[in-house]
């Protein structure tokens, strides 16, 4: 009876984070600044990958803009 008890309790599976969700939280996390709540809701609901791809976006554009900051400031 336990076997089938088990096998019919599931996890509660948060659904995956949409790239807007992923975004802000790396922008966040560029900054530094987070609450330990969305923290939470960020390890639950994004995935390594997710997090890692955005990551590298984020550090794209951000040299990105600060190359043409750097030519439009030496013009």
């Amino acid at each position: 009876m336990s076997e089938r008890l088990a096998a019919d309790v599931q996890p509660a599976v948060a659904p995956k984070a949409s790239a807007a969700q992923v975004g802000r939280a790396v922008f966040w996390s560029f900054i530094g600044i987070r609450k330990s709540s969305g923290y939470e809701d960020d390890v639950a609901r994004i995935t390594p990958v997710q997090a890692i791809v955005a990551g590298l976006i984020g550090a794209a554009l951000f040299v990105a803009s600060l190359v043409m900051l750097v030519k439009f400031l030496t013009r």
